[in-house]
């Protein structure tokens, strides 16, 4: 009897945020309609890709790393495909580092071009040759792009792409494009087959989804878009990320009041608390406009959770600029912040600016702030204690298999006890024990 042909493994590894993952499983549909299968085992994968991102250097760092060392295990097995995508291909500064140091790599693509990858893996296998494919311009939305969920109960859906903000900080217009909202009848239809298939919970992904709307040709925002989700049925709890203060409506708000799957929780970068700061990195709003917008969430939903991106040491920061970026953290009381070090990025206006801070000082902040942030962060929780919290189940603890974990309407990760089965599942938990990120409790 003649033997079968192995199937050829693939191994994903996946850099940067929401939008990158939910790439991922893009690509990994893809793949598997090629028949591939997945392995979490580098050593075996016959098809290696790194999805990477741009916006901090440190994950720059570690892909070129991560590159470098599979130079070996490419002489070991010569017939290894290696591909990088993502942001980090958007830079052709980059696209010439891995050509002239990382000779091993075989394919180059992408953001804006996922759904070539069947094509870009053939030309490879029948030239031999380095294949680079950048779409400078992500203007078309392909929707005949499926996606391999890494969860059956939970899904990103991306709303929209691209952004035209260009905070001086940021690269991302520059790797994901201007903004492009896909029509909401792709997006419902989407969330319809999710919720028809068990999901409970969606996440819309955009890079500034309160710009929702905008370039459609007719009157449909982000709120409308939300108000018609809610009515899908099955689908239990709605979330989105990320939000622009300045772009933050009051019909947003009111949604948070009357719309019941639309969950208590908002991600809304504030990056600094000093308006001379804000005025550099061209976010277009003050302190002022922020806690406003705080103020009317608070009274609309006094149970809202608030988390926040916060950056330290952007060029020219003080410590009265400093100071008033703690002032406002103390004001607002987040449930948990992003905390990022400056990081200069090329192509970017702030990588020119003058008064870089020094790396130490950035340091001596950024503890500080932290410290801050915990402080706030284990009072709210304390305030919990007690209390019973609807979760739902999501996969069992990497710590110990007896113990569940999931996330409360707020976004609260709580781990307990239970069976597997409960997976996907929502549950009342009465909350026994607090720390400063975590809630632990009891099924009742």
């Amino acid at each position: 009897m003649k033997e079968s042909k192995r199937q050829k493994k693939y191994l994903i590894k996946t850099y940067g945020c929401q939008m990158n993952e939910h790439d991922s499983e893009k690509i990994s549909w893809i793949l598997e309609r090629m028949n591939y299968i997945e392995t979490e085992n580098i050593e075996e994968a016959d098809f290696i890709i790194y999805n990477t991102c741009l916006v901090r250097e440190n994950a720059e760092f570690r892909v070129y790393g991560n590159l470098g060392s599979l130079k070996q295990l490419k002489r070991e097995k010569p017939d290894l495909m290696i591909a990088v995508c993502g942001c980090m291909m958007q830079r052709e500064e980059v696209r010439k580092v891995i050509l002239s140091k990382h000779r091993h790599v075989d394919i180059i693509f992408g953001t804006h071009n996922i759904h070539k990858l069947p094509q870009l893996i053939n030309n490879h296998m029948k030239t031999g040759e380095t294949i680079v494919d950048i779409l400078e311009d992500g203007r078309e939305i392909i929707e005949d792009i499926n996606s391999n969920r890494k969860y059956s109960y939970k899904a990103f859906v991306n709303i929209m792409y691209g952004c035209n903000n260009f905070c001086t900080y940021c690269i991302v217009p520059y790797t994901r494009g201007r903004e492009n909202s896909r029509e909401p009848e792709n997006i419902i239809k989407e969330i319809e087959e999710l919720a028809k298939n068990g999901c409970k919970e969606v996440t819309l992904l955009g890079q500034n989804v309160n710009s929702y709307g905008k370039n459609l040709q007719r009157n449909y925002s982000f709120t409308d878009l939300l108000k018609d989700i809610n009515k899908i049925d099955g689908i239990e709890r709605i979330r989105f990320m990320t939000s622009h203060p300045k772009d933050l409506s009051d019909d947003l708000i009111n949604c948070y009041a009357t719309l019941d799957k639309l969950c208590p929780h908002l991600h809304l970068p504030v990056q600094s608390g000093s308006n001379k700061v804000l005025k550099e990195m061209n976010r277009n709003y003050t302190k002022e406009d922020y806690l406003k917008i705080i103020g009317k969430l608070k009274e609309a939903v006094p149970e809202i959770a608030i988390t926040t991106d916060i950056i330290i040491g952007f060029p020219g920061e003080t410590d009265e600029d400093f100071n008033e970026t703690l002032d406002l953290v103390k004001e607002v009381k987040f449930d948990s912040a992003f905390t990022f070090l400056y990081s200069i990025r090329e192509g970017t206006k702030a990588a020119k600016m003058e008064n870089q801070i020094d790396e130490k000082l950035k340091h001596i902040r950024f503890e500080r702030l932290t410290d801050t942030l915990n402080e706030i962060a284990l009072g709210i929780n304390q305030k919990l204690l007690g209390k019973t919290l609807e979760v739902l189940v999501e996969e069992i603890s990497k710590n110990n298999a007896e113990v569940l974990t999931g996330r409360t309407r707020t976004n609260k990760l709580v781990h307990f006890k239970g069976g597997k089965e409960l997976i996907g599942s929502l549950v009342n938990i009465k909350i026994e024990n607090v720390k400063t990120f975590t809630l632990e409790g009891s099924i009742i």
